[in-house]
């Protein structure tokens, strides 16, 4: 692993890129980047709805790709699982890359009982139980993550155009996923919409970058029922979702 920091202590930035993480030049990425967690939905993104799609990335098997989509350029680039791994996509994409806006296209567990397996339901801001904000950009406190208002407001009007419905509230991003303590439960109890591990991490760094994000989710799983889907379902039928970020993606 390489030093990141200079004698000072100061963060050093790659002269350029390609990264460690990321095989792409400067230029292969497009201005908005769609990211879901899975490098598989990536691909599936990529051959169903991006016109002359090309691999810019493949490290580690975390698949970008490039293309137009009804004529403008977008991308679609997976981010792993966790803060730590969409953390370093993100923060690279937004200060290597000249990325302005990433849009998660993610799956997420209800804990909202109003909520149904695949719902869809779009993070106006994100809690976590992750010293992710302290530990990267020595924040001292609570920092309160939040999306993009801009792409918010875009892509929930968007999706009322398309007759799709997306519920908006508070995510809540875990560093857990086999959780004992039920705290997902608490935290449903404290209005948030549903539980993944990437959407604070993603605000986090949108925020410090000066840069526009935002999380869009489908319901998977559903902890207060038990109810569930099988990884081919995430990976290949959440296409709602899909088809919103699109969309919002050539309006901003």
């Amino acid at each position: 692993m390489t030093d990141q920091y200079s004698e000072t202590g100061e963060e050093k930035h790659p002269a350029s890129t390609p990264t460690p993480q990321n095989e792409a030049v400067l230029g292969d990425f497009a201005k908005t980047v769609l990211m879901p967690g899975d490098p598989l939905r990536a691909k599936f993104m990529a051959e169903n709805f991006l016109e002359s799609a090309k691999l810019v990335n493949n490290v580690r098997g975390i698949q970008g790709y490039t293309g137009t989509y009804k004529g403008k350029p977008v991308s679609v680039m997976g981010s792993g699982m966790g803060m730590p791994s969409i953390g370093i996509y993100a923060y690279e994409l937004f200060n290597f890359y000249d990325v302005d806006h990433i849009i998660r296209v993610g799956t997420a567990g209800a804990i909202n009982i109003n909520l149904k397996v695949r719902s869809i339901v779009a993070g106006i801001a994100a809690s976590t139980n992750s010293e992710f904000a302290m530990s990267q950009f020595n924040v001292r406190g609570h920092l309160s993550a939040s999306a993009s208002y801009r792409l918010l407001e875009t892509a929930v009007t968007t999706a009322r155009e398309m007759g799709i419905d997306v519920t908006v509230g508070n995510l809540y991003s875990s560093d857990l996923f086999y959780d004992a303590s039920g705290a997902a439960v608490e935290w449903g109890k404290l209005g948030h919409l549903a539980v993944e591990m990437e959407a604070y991490g993603l605000y986090t760094v949108a925020m410090q970058s000066g840069k526009e994000a935002l999380a869009i989710c489908t319901v998977s799983d559903h902890v207060l029922t038990g109810e569930s889907l099988d990884a081919e379902t995430r990976q290949n039928t959440f296409t709602e979702m899909m088809e919103i970020s699109f969309e919002t993606a050539i309006k901003i």
